[in-house]
């Protein structure tokens, strides 16, 4: 078989590329090494920037999330005693937008449904062909049997884990990495949020972060050793260990519940260099993982699949100059939200080992974030999304 696009990886940076293409007459089709139900069941952020959710619009899934999703103007950050609020709209004149990401997910596949647009689940065993030749193609077996898809472009979505980075030559790629030394544990709960807003609390006892799906459903995290496993952590001490975290007057107001979901992630940095080679181009966790304090991992996805788009349905119009400088644009960016939540992840978590001199610094940058708009500002402009 034969399409102009194959989209390696279908999650929401894959379905999203496969809609926005479709949209402008560019026939592209998916490729899931996993089922459905399996990516639905995926539990991620769901902290949109406004790049992403125009993007959603465009693509013609953003009924829903403007019905249910919820505009926050602002976040609070509590650290070191003191409690600043960062006043997104009035700082940058734009918000943010939460939305869980399952239901970005379930969206796309709905759109994906009703326009017919192609999509294999469990493809196994993808291979990459000839990406550095005018005449790339993609293997896989789908059902017990072999199949080979002959295309113009691939784009490789399919996150750290996948083919798609592996496929370029170790003597052409170069990658960045930082693992910090400590992971997230996460639930998710039926209760009611802490606060109107995100909540980011810094505490010699560690991280806290206190999210949010909707006005009944809580998503919570601390900061906890990698050693750490789930099973060693019961509801009743999360949130005793939560409180402790928390400025009193708002542990006093955290409504407890049954977790219905609770796992730990560990926080890296990664950054793969370049995002594309011959007709093969990186997008989102394929080419980059950023630490989850800044909100960044599938809006960066989002920009990746914004500059990708544009440039693929350019070139189906005659022209090649954005496919030629795709990697460069979107890295830009890259390293500048990788950046953001690198600092963020450095302001706000305890590094036991690098001692006082390092609590001290935060302490000193919290209370300047306290007193300066300009740092406000900095802040806000990154948090909801640096332009495209």
């Amino acid at each position: 078989m034969r399409h102009q696009v194959v989209i390696i990886g279908g999650g929401p940076s894959g379905l999203l590329l496969s809609l926005l293409l479709r949209r402008k007459g560019v026939d592209a089709v998916v490729l899931e090494q996993r089922t459905r139900d399996y990516v639905l069941a995926r539990i991620r952020a769901g902290v949109l920037e406004q790049g992403l959710c125009d993007l959603l619009r465009e693509a013609g899934v953003g009924k829903r999330l403007d019905a249910e999703g919820f505009v926050h103007d602002g976040t609070l950050i509590t650290a070191h005693g003191q409690t600043v609020h960062i006043d997104f709209k009035a700082l940058t004149g734009s918000s943010v937008t939460i939305y869980g990401q399952t239901e970005v997910t379930r969206d796309l596949y709905d759109e994906l449904d009703r326009t017919g647009a192609p999509i294999f689940h469990e493809a196994e065993g993808v291979e990459i062909h000839g990406a550095d030749s005018d005449a790339p193609y993609v293997t896989f077996t789908h059902n017990g049997k072999g199949q080979r898809i002959d295309c113009d472009y691939i784009a490789g979505c399919d996150g750290f884990h996948g083919v798609s980075r592996r496929t370029i030559p170790e003597g052409t790629r170069r990658e960045y990495e930082h693992v910090y030394p400590f992971g997230w544990l996460g639930i998710l709960s039926e209760t009611k949020p802490l606060h109107e807003e995100l909540v980011y609390a810094g505490s010699d006892r560690g991280f806290a972060l206190c999210s949010m799906r909707n006005a009944q459903l809580s998503r919570h995290y601390l900061q906890v050793p990698l050693t750490d496993k789930v099973e060693a952590w019961s509801d009743d001490l999360f949130w005793d260990e939560l409180r402790r975290r928390l400025p009193a007057e708002l542990a006093d107001t955290l409504e407890t519940g049954p977790s219905i979901e609770k796992s730990i992630a560990p926080l890296r940095s990664f950054i793969s260099e370049p995002m594309s080679w011959g007709r093969l181009y990186l997008a989102g966790d394929a080419a980059h993982i950023v630490p989850p304090t800044g909100a960044k991992g599938l809006n960066l996805a989002a920009s990746d699949v914004y500059y990708l788009s544009r440039a693929l349905i350019a070139r189906y119009a005659g022209d090649d100059g954005l496919l030629k400088t795709y990697s460069a644009t979107a890295l830009a960016r890259v390293w500048k939200a990788s950046r953001f939540s690198w600092s963020m992840t450095r302001m706000l978590h305890t590094f036991p080992a690098e001692g006082d001199f390092l609590r001290r610094m935060q302490a000193s940058e919290i209370d300047y974030l306290a007193g300066s708009k300009a740092a406000q500002t900095a802040l806000a402009e990154n948090y909801v999304g640096l332009p495209y």
